[in-house]
């Protein structure tokens, strides 16, 4: 008899991605429409908040333009970009005070 609740034969791996990808590495935005639509499929995934619409992080990768990062900086910064340079994501409070 075995003791506590743990029982490896009910366990199975549910770890895994699924990979939209044009085979020449073109971007296009049917492939990006493609994959936000995979996304809306697998809810079953992962966790979904008591809100009903926040989830536990699953996404989309993709690679955005040197380009595009420095006409962003130029244009909402006033910042014109070194060479080398790095992007984060930061989730920040609505509230200014907090922030």
């Amino acid at each position: 008899m075995g003791t506590g609740l743990y029982r490896p034969e009910e366990f199975r791996d549910n770890c895994g991605f699924g990979l939209i990808a044009h085979l020449k590495g073109e971007a296009s935005q049917r492939l990006l429409a493609t994959a936000i639509k995979s996304l809306t499929c697998m809810t079953h995934r992962g966790g979904i908040a008591a809100d009903g619409k926040t989830g536990d992080g699953c996404g989309l990768l993709f690679s955005m333009p040197d380009t595009f990062f420095r006409g962003i900086a130029r244009r909402d910064l006033g910042v014109d970009l070194p060479a080398v340079y790095a992007v984060g994501m930061l989730f920040l409070s609505h509230d200014e005070v907090l922030r």
